[in-house]
């Protein structure tokens, strides 16, 4: 199944202060690039890089940051266009959720994912055919 990763799940993989979620992270990674199924978006990949390398303690060397970004270009992050504008605001009307987190619903729709890893959203819930699964609670 195609699978969209929000931030957090790409955080989590890197961050050695969380090692029992770092190990739950990195093995859905491990999935996903062995299968050929991961998906992202340029915003996703944007707020990783400002947490791993600022919020992060200790945080990612900014090199390193940039190769796991480079890395990630291989999935063809989405981006951010006026039909996913459209369909963020309809989705941040429809199931109330936060501006930016309705952009990674609308991202990972108009990727043709069916799951949307993250922890920030409620697991179980199929957000018009985008089931969310909380990547500590499932294994891949």
């Amino acid at each position: 199944m195609i699978t969209f990763v929000d931030t957090n799940v790409l955080v989590y993989a890197r961050d050695v202060s969380e090692s029992e979620k770092q190990s739950q992270a990195a093995a859905w990674m491990n999935a996903l690039w062995a299968s050929g199924h991961g998906r992202t978006s340029m915003q996703v990949l944007g707020e990783y890089y400002v947490t791993v390398t600022r919020k992060l303690s200790p945080g990612l060397d900014p090199s390193v940051a940039k190769s796991d970004v480079l890395d990630l270009l291989a999935w063809e992050p989405a981006l951010i266009d006026a039909n996913t504008v459209l369909t963020a605001w309809t989705i941040e009307e429809r199931f109330g959720l936060s501006w930016w987190d309705s952009l990674v619903v609308a991202s990972a729709t108009h990727s043709g994912c069916g799951r949307l890893l993250s922890e920030d959203l409620r697991d179980g819930q199929d957000l018009d055919g985008v089931l969310v699964v909380n990547p500590f609670r499932t294994a891949p």
